[in-house]
């Protein structure tokens, strides 16, 4: 057992506290050589692990363990923070084993890393509980505990599904005497946000990331039922959001600390029932009290036809958004209930952001039913051409556990990978009906290089510098987006700068190489990748200097004013049958919601 504190001196009387630990853990994932992925430099902090860290911290200020315990609370991002097991166990061991690491947000491609860190915890005998979209999602979609849940239960883990908000005093309190159920079940009873603890990091975890930026969400739940989704099974259907008010309070708590930089992970702000009034808020905050606050938000394809959504957009410092484009037949969205997504929206969407100088991240998913190599292919120069995206980043599509889409290739039989550290958008996981695996994974990569071209990257930098867009710094963008996947073999939202790799961060399941091979491939494999990534930035630097000398005034194709007649001219409304019939559907609609003259 730790010596306890002594405190109250001052009165004559000696006060015996305790300590009571929580280490919050967001844990990485592992490469295909089963290496730990941590950087330098990541590029955001999980929203979860903010959510956690805040709730926790309120839970130690207003005392919830009673007068005479501290609750300290560490929150650790391992994609950027080495994670050292060894010194926690001594920590705990100090403190008699009073406390519990949390593994927070765990994502199903996270879920056998997880594993890894509880694993000496629990044979510490160290409680360990563990949460996120992974135990969320499956208990979500199945009447019965599923045998990758089993395994954490079996190792003495508790589980937690569902939010937090409202849930932590019990956990804490559990905790505490010793009886932390084996599953925290929540899915069903989804908290109000309005008023509730909002999240928050420390700057010197936030410091950690690219750019100091931090997350949080204004709001949960998605309408949509796009069948590859976790999140609407996760978060429900239905808008919860906090108050202007609550985004605020976490707007200023970060600008005291200098964090001024935010990534909004609503799965879609545009559908935030108070969207405005929030926007409002922020626009106040810029605007009166000067504060520099600068945003990245997720929308939908029709965000542009919300009166005003936009424009305010704008004033409120959003300066990036990310799109779920997905694709470009409508056979392949509706197959995915992406019925949201209408392709004859998809210019008139992008050149609204376009027009107010804010640029666009697309997401573009790879092997839906209808897909082959060379329909991908053609359907990513129609996108060059016709859709003036800046930055296109490309997902396999995965049946993630948690989506209709795993549930239903489950209950029917189908093989699925059993590996979920592939279950990370990255690897082929499923048959597919007009490709083999390798066809399929070798289509990912060559999509980044196809729509990632010298000759395209100008393109993009061309028309963004016609918009006013700082073109240097999408430069650096494209720079990451287009190498990541080639050099480093990660997506690149798995990246980061200077990847840092251990010989004794590797997989359970994995033998440690011997210091003889691992550190001299070390070494040579960092100075390839650096002179790689030296060489490519020199490239597109040259790029970037011959579009910043060309006079103003670029239009093309893509960047020209939508007109009715494009509709029979522009490949992507011709292509396919489907974007035929998307095209004669939209018009059938515009002729019966005509008002008459």
């Amino acid at each position: 057992m730790r010596e306890p504190s002594v405190r109250g001196a001052e009165t004559g009387m000696a006060t015996v506290r305790r300590r009571f630990r929580v280490v919050l853990v967001k844990p990485s994932h592992y490469d295909d050589d089963g290496y730990v992925i941590r950087w330098y430099r990541s590029p955001m902090p999980a929203n979860s692990l903010a959510s956690v860290y805040a709730l926790v911290a309120d839970c130690a200020e207003r005392n919830v363990l009673g007068p005479d315990v501290d609750i300290d609370v560490t929150a650790i991002d391992e994609t950027n923070t080495r994670l050292r097991i060894d010194r926690i166990i001594a920590d705990f061991r100090r403190a008699g084993s009073f406390g519990f690491v949390g593994l927070v947000g765990v994502q199903s491609n996270q879920y056998p890393r997880a594993l890894d860190i509880a694993r000496p915890l629990r044979a510490a005998g160290i409680p360990v509980v563990l949460g996120g979209f992974h135990v969320s999602g499956m208990l979500a979609m199945f009447p019965n505990v599923m045998a990758d849940l089993q395994e954490a239960l079996d190792m003495g883990i508790a589980l937690f599904a569902g939010e937090a908000e409202g849930r932590m005093d019990q956990v804490l309190r559990d905790a505490a005497d010793n009886r932390l159920r084996p599953i925290y079940n929540f899915i069903e009873d989804l908290p109000p946000l309005e008023g509730s603890i909002v999240p928050f990091l420390p700057g010197n975890t936030v410091r950690r990331t690219l750019g100091n930026v931090t997350t949080f969400d204004a709001g949960r739940g998605c309408p949509f039922q796009c069948s590859f989704c976790t999140i609407i099974n996760v978060q429900g259907r239905k808008s919860r959001r906090r108050s202007p008010d609550d985004v605020e309070r976490i707007l200023r708590a970060n600008w005291q600390q200098g964090v001024d930089r935010f990534f909004i992970t609503d799965d879609n702000f545009a559908r935030n029932k108070d969207w405005e009034p929030i926007l409002d808020r922020i626009i106040e905050l810029r605007e009166r009290d000067g504060m520099d606050v600068r945003f990245l938000i997720q929308v939908d394809t029709l965000c542009h036809k919300i009166p005003n959504f936009v424009a305010k957009a704008k004033r409120a410092g959003v300066t990036r958004i990310f799109i779920g484009l997905e694709n470009i037949n409508p056979d392949n969205l509706s197959a995915a209930k992406k019925r949201q997504n209408k392709i004859t929206e998809y210019r008139k969407m992008m050149l609204a952001w376009k027009e107010v100088g804010i640029w666009t991240y697309a997401g573009y998913i790879l092997g839906f039913p209808n897909d082959t190599p060379e329909r991908v292919r053609q359907d990513i120069e129609i996108i060059k051409r016709e859709l003036p995206v800046d930055v296109l980043e490309f997902f396999f599509l995965t049946p993630l556990p948690g989506s209709e889409d795993h549930k239903t290739l489950w209950s029917k039989g189908v093989a699925m990978d059993p590996d979920l550290n592939k279950y990370d958008l990255e690897h082929a996981l499923t048959a597919h009906p007009h490709m083999s695996k390798a066809e399929w994974e070798k289509l990912y990569q060559d999509a980044w290089r196809i729509y990632y071209t010298p000759a395209h990257v100008a393109t993009i930098l061309r028309r963004a510098k016609a918009s006013g867009v700082n073109i240097f710094r999408l430069a650096q963008i494209i720079l990451w987006f287009s190498q990541s996947p080639a050099i480093e073999r990660v997506h690149p939202l798995q990246g980061g700068i200077l990847r840092l790799k251990r010989r004794d961060e590797r997989r359970s399941i994995l033998p440690v190489e011997p210091w003889w091979r691992f550190y001299p491939h070390l070494v040579w494999e960092s100075a390839v990748k650096q002179a790689r990534f030296a060489y490519q930035g020199w490239r597109l630097y040259r790029i970037y200097r011959t579009v910043a000398a060309e006079p103003a005034g670029y239009t093309d194709q893509a960047m020209a004013p939508v007109i009715d007649e494009e509709e029979d001219s522009l490949e992507l409304f011709t292509h396919t049958q489907a974007a035929r019939d998307a095209v004669d559907h939209a018009r059938k609609v515009k002729t019966l919601t005509a008002s008459p003259a």
